[in-house]
């Protein structure tokens, strides 16, 4: 046969395999029938009502795991412990809003979990939260006397579950629930603060019993350690005492089960435990099951059985080789989730298959060059950024020296214009480092040197400075100019305006991987409101004295990343450290990269 001619639809398989399995069936149980014996049944009636109480079992311990969870993150909530702990010494507003917050954090559960009646919570110090905040509790009953909240009290933080029973506890309502309950803890462990309630709605596990087959009279029913009854399909006929039912001898039983004699055939109890009590038990009429007119029916069951266990292993065969290409789709789209895009998926056999490979290869091309433009395109931004606050920066430097030089000009002080004129030469020799960004520490500090060498000139005995950066710095890079606006807004707005001279300490020290580089003045300092705008003020609210400032801090982050840039400490007359902070790359590092330094 041609390969066009092959079968490529996954639908079509399907729909095949299908047909196969259905004549497979068919034909078995044509040649199959088996009488079935009394004791036989009896087992697989056993067997199935154990499987199926195992089953209910599991999901109603899955159930009940959920909720104690639940009442766990509820018990853990970091507002709940500080309204029960810290409620009677908070603000009313405060305790309002606190008190509205946890009730909407409730009230998002039982949106989302329709099987919880309600969540409530009773603190010591008679606060009380629920899940809305018009909750009103019943005033003829007294909380103490509910036996969910004394059980929750002796069990010390264990969560309780409950009976089935009415809930009074909210004023004019009362609904048929199963109550798990815990004492909530403060920062004593052995000292309790309150209780948690939460209500799960009886209807819950109503419909997960009731649906059970177990016959034509079998039932299901549940009862807690006490041996009150926590659903039983005719619980009203047991209250009401017109059916009795074998609760004693269930409480009793240690082999998972017994059988009662009785005058209509033999009732089979079949008995689960709980992790957390219950009791589930299963009841079935061993006459509903060896019922001869039925046997017949129960043989092509089992025939059934045996060609479903033969038609899911072809199924799963097929599938499998169905699925192959899909799990091969997949771990492709894992890989391009992890930053892959290299990755190509191989076209398939079917149609379906095939189609989707090749859009999926065509997407991640696309998605791979979409990625490769927007790089380009922030790396242009980013230099054009660069390039602009540079530009900023340099126009502000110059006026400020040459208003010195200026100064000393018309001062008649030609030999000092002369040493400040050279100064100035060697600062923009430095300064301008060939049109690169980047520049040894070393230059920088003789660019800075040079800067306060103009400056002490023109201010004579008002200024002095040390530099202490250590040497084993020297071999790092940074970004050029940027300490001359820092010791540029010390000069002119901390040490001009002080009686008296004044001192600018520059320092720098190697912090793990990190470089830290400190410009100190003893100047008049500034206050805590004018410290907070000074990186941060945009537009109109900038001071000149902030342009050059945030512009190197701007700068850094740029360059470097957010986690990196300037950092101020002032005080009013005391004043003011700047620090900058920068990572350590070496010359060499940087050379590494493509990149040189003059």
């Amino acid at each position: 046969m041609r390969p066009s001619t092959r079968i490529k639809s996954i639908q079509s398989r399907i729909a095949g395999s299908f047909v196969m399995l259905v004549l497979f069936t068919a034909l078995l149980l044509i040649f199959i029938s088996y009488p079935l014996s009394e004791s036989a049944v009896r087992e697989t009636a056993e067997n199935y009502t154990s499987e199926l109480i195992n089953q209910v079992n599991a999901n109603i311990e899955t159930y009940i795991t959920g909720m104690k969870d639940m009442s766990l993150a509820a018990m853990n909530n970091p507002n709940v412990r500080e309204y029960l702990v810290s409620g009677g010494g908070l603000e009313p507003e405060e305790l309002a809003k606190l008190k509205r917050k946890i009730s909407g954090y409730f009230h998002s559960i039982l949106v989302s979990r329709k099987d919880i009646a309600s969540i409530h919570i009773f603190g010591y110090n008679g606060t009380f939260i629920s899940d809305r905040m018009d909750t009103e509790l019943n005033p003829n009953i007294s909380l103490q006397e509910q036996d969910w909240y004394r059980q929750a009290q002796e069990h010390k933080g264990q969560a309780v579950i409950s009976s089935s029973h009415v809930q009074p506890v909210v004023k004019d309502e009362y609904r048929w629930v199963v109550s798990l309950s815990r004492e909530l803890s403060g920062s004593d462990p052995d000292k309790g603060i309150g209780i948690l309630l939460i209500d799960l709605n009886f209807k819950v596990i109503n419909d997960m019993l009731s649906k059970l087959d177990l016959g034509n009279r079998g039932y299901v029913f549940v009862i807690d350690k006490e041996g009150r009854i926590v659903y039983h399909p005719q619980q009203q006929l047991l209250y009401s005492n017109l059916k009795t039912e074998r609760l004693e001898q269930v409480l009793q039983d240690t082999r998972g089960g017994f059988v009662v004699k009785e005058d209509g055939g033999s009732r089979i109890y079949s008995i689960k435990d709980t992790d957390f009590g219950w009791k589930i038990v299963g009841v079935f009429y061993e006459n509903e099951l060896v019922d001869n007119k039925r046997q017949m029916q129960r043989s092509f069951a089992i025939a059934g059985m045996l060609c479903l266990g033969v038609g899911v292993l072809l199924s799963f065969l097929l599938s499998r080789n169905l699925t192959r290409p899909i799990k091969r789709l997949q771990e492709t789209m894992a890989e391009v989730e992890k930053g892959n895009f290299d990755i190509r998926v191989p076209v398939g056999h079917s149609k379906e298959i095939s189609s989707l490979a090749r859009s999926f290869n065509v997407m991640v091309l696309k998605i791979k060059e979409l990625m490769n433009q927007i790089v380009v395109e922030q790396e242009v931004k980013r230099k054009s950024e660069l390039n602009a606050l540079q530009a900023q920066i340099n126009p502000h430097f110059l006026y400020n020296t040459l208003d010195s030089i200026i100064w000393m000009a018309e001062s008649k002080k030609h030999d000092e214009v002369i040493l400040m004129t050279s100064a100035l030469a060697r600062l923009f020799r430095a300064s301008l480092s060939k049109g690169r960004e980047m520049i040894p520490i070393a230059t920088e500090i003789e660019h800075i040197t040079s800067y306060l060498n103009i400056q002490q000139m023109r201010y004579q005995d008002k200024i002095r400075f040390t530099q202490s950066v250590d040497p084993s710095l020297y071999p790092y890079v940074t970004l050029k100019v940027l300490l001359q606006p820092l010791v540029e807004n010390a000069i002119y707005h901390g040490i001009k305006n002080k009686q008296g001279p004044g001192s600018i300490v520059i320092s720098g020290e190697l912090q793990g991987d990190r470089i830290m580089l400190r410009v100190a003045d003893d100047g008049i300092g500034m206050a805590p409101d004018k410290l907070s705008k000074l990186l941060t003020a945009p537009g109109k609210e900038r001071s000149k004295t902030s342009v050059g400032i945030a512009n190197v801090h701007q700068r850094i982050q740029l360059y470097f990343g957010p986690e990196y840039g300037l950092s101020y400490e002032s005080e009013p007359g005391a004043g003011t450290t700047v620090t900058v902070t920068i990572p350590a790359i070496r010359v060499e590092e940087l050379a590494g990269r493509g990149e040189k330094l003059s």
